[in-house]
């Protein structure tokens, strides 16, 4: 028993091993590696060769998986280059798990002791980052050694040689196992590393070996399958195209198993060896062999899970990809996007606005009022999302950036809010009792709706794009609002000391409103806060220190 649960724990640290090295990747390189993704599209060996070298760094073609899919789901890349890029992923992981199958156990303890020292020395910054890096590499390769080291002893009991020779009978268990292994480790690579030091230790026939690995190579696109269940059909599309192409691989080269044996393993040093190398042909063969293929498969996976019909308000909610929550950066990224989905529906509110005032339309008023179910909806739903993405994944930068679309998010809910209150306003004060503004009124009254438009422009460029000379402008345009808002009720007071009547109609109606846009504009004009805090472009206080020594 106790040798038994030595080989668990050995496996258990190699697959925590692969997961630090894998999200300490992504939180240092999550944005570089999802543009280089994104710029190598150009055909489908450049996308290959991108999938190569993400999935080399991350050590994970599911991660790689995740991503793609995230970008076939919001329609930047097409399904057929995503499938590319798949192709390359399966070969980035096999090369790593041929660069592991080397005594590199010697590398552990410096691996480590380097790992523990960056972490320790910032945690949250790049360097912590890092240092998760090199301590997961560190795990790995301890792990290999230590699963070595635990099955020798295990091979003395003819209970564990009796339930490992009842692999070799049947191809079919072996795959079925194999895959099953990958997708409750979720990590193939760790699989196969473990499948070469079962090998090694002859716990296992090579035979029994290769079999394992090719379920491992199937049970890696099962996995991706899994974990895109709940995303867009378009996401999903990825996934399946791309186990697709491993079950037709591991169709094809499972009779195969005894030319590898006979005419490969001769050529090869040890049995750790045959089985890493065995696993990166495939992927070469099925890889190079398939990649005319995505083509035609994309057309098979998008006839087997056709689009559904959806509304343009459901579409837009896809932004917000379950899948992508693997990758914080990424999923950052699409909660952005979400956030300006509830800018748009704001906008559209606010631009309602001075035709109901102008045409009387109760009919438009009634929708716009609708619209801030909506934004509510939507300000949920991205709290939600974000709430979903670990924080301590998150790279400083990303960590602002959390922060900023939460803020811009309540500052958009709360200008929804107040919008439907001016609607209400509007209906019962203006509209039902058949009143009008008064020329000079109404003039003052597009006058602000045309600024708040402008600023809502702005705000959405500054929430977009980060950048500290737009934020100051915004910052500005506050308080010209203001003494614009001043201006405009000291001139109503004034046409009401006139006597004139549809001033006096609309009084508490006109002061109301121009208030209501002032506090709109003081939402929007909120987004510049974060940005000017940050590059330290923000005063401590208001106030003028020669006031604040003033005695009362």
């Amino acid at each position: 028993m106790k040798h038994l649960l030595n080989l668990l724990a050995a496996i258990a640290l190699l697959v925590w091993g692969t997961h630090l090295v894998r999200t300490g990747v992504l939180r240092v390189f999550g944005a570089n590696l999802r543009n280089m993704l994104a710029r190598s599209m150009a055909n489908r060996f450049t996308a290959a060769l991108s999938g190569i070298g993400v999935t080399a760094l991350v050590q994970s073609s599911t991660a790689t998986s995740l991503m793609t899919s995230s970008f076939v789901g919001q329609g930047l890349i097409s399904l057929p280059a995503a499938l590319a890029v798949m192709r390359g992923a399966d070969i980035g992981t096999a090369v790593m798990a041929v660069l592991f199958s080397f005594d590199l156990s010697w590398l552990s303890p410096l691996f480590i002791f380097a790992g523990v020292v960056l972490f320790l020395s910032r945690q949250d910054g790049t360097v912590g980052r890092v240092g998760r890096v090199f301590i997961g590499l560190g795990l790995m390769l301890l792990a290999l050694r230590l699963v070595v080291d635990a099955t020798e002893p295990l091979l003395a009991a003819p209970a564990v040689r009796a339930l490992l020779s009842s692999l070799g009978s049947d191809v079919l268990l072996e795959i079925t196992v194999g895959a099953t292994l990958a997708v409750l480790s979720y990590s193939s690579l760790a699989v196969v590393l473990l499948i070469a030091a079962l090998a090694a230790s002859t716990a296992i026939p090579l035979d029994v070996a290769l079999g394992l690995v090719l379920g491992a190579n199937l049970g890696s696109g099962i996995l991706a399958v899994l974990t895109t269940l709940k995303s867009s059909v378009e996401a999903r599309h990825v996934t399946v195209g791309n186990l697709v192409f491993k079950v037709m691989g591991v169709t094809i080269v499972a009779p195969c198993i005894g030319l590898w044996l006979s005419y490969a393993r001769p050529w090869l040093p040890d049995i750790t060896s045959a089985v890493v190398m065995f696993h990166l042909a495939f992927n070469v063969v099925i890889s190079l062999g398939f990649i005319g293929l995505t083509q035609l498969v994309a057309k098979w996976v998008q006839k087997l899970l056709p689009k559904p019909e959806a509304s343009p308000s459901q579409i837009r909610l896809q932004h917000l990809d379950p899948s992508a929550l693997a990758t914080p950066s990424l999923a950052i990224s699409c909660a952005a996007r979400e956030a300006m989905h509830q800018a748009d529906v704001v906008e559209t509110m606010l631009n309602g606005v001075l035709p109901v005032i102008r045409n009387n339309d109760l009919r438009l008023a009634e929708e716009l009022r609708k619209l801030d179910d909506t934004v509510d909806t939507l300000y949920s739903s991205i709290k939600y999302y974000l709430t979903k993405i670990s924080r301590e994944a998150l790279g400083e930068e990303e960590s602002r950036r959390w922060t900023d679309i939460i803020s811009f998010t309540i500052n958009m809910e709360q200008i929804g809010d107040i919008i439907e209150r001016v609607l209400i306003d509007i209906e019962d004060k203006k509209i039902k009792p058949g009143r009008h503004f008064s020329e000079a009124g109404m003039a003052e009254i597009v006058e602000l709706h045309e600024r708040l438009i402008s600023n809502l422009h702005l705000g959405m460029s500054v929430f977009l794009n980060g950048n500290v000379r737009d934020a100051q402008k915004l910052l500005e345009e506050k308080a010209r609002f203001r003494d614009l808002e001043r201006a405009y009720a000291t001139n109503h007071l004034s046409r009401l000391s006139a006597n004139t009547l549809q001033s006096l109609e609309t009084s508490s109606l006109h002061i109301d409103l121009i208030s209501d846009l002032k506090r709109i504009n003081s939402h929007i004009c909120s987004i510049a806060y974060p940005i000017l805090d940050s590059a330290g472009a923000l005063a401590p206080n208001r106030l003028r220190p020669e006031a604040l020594a003033m005695k009362p």
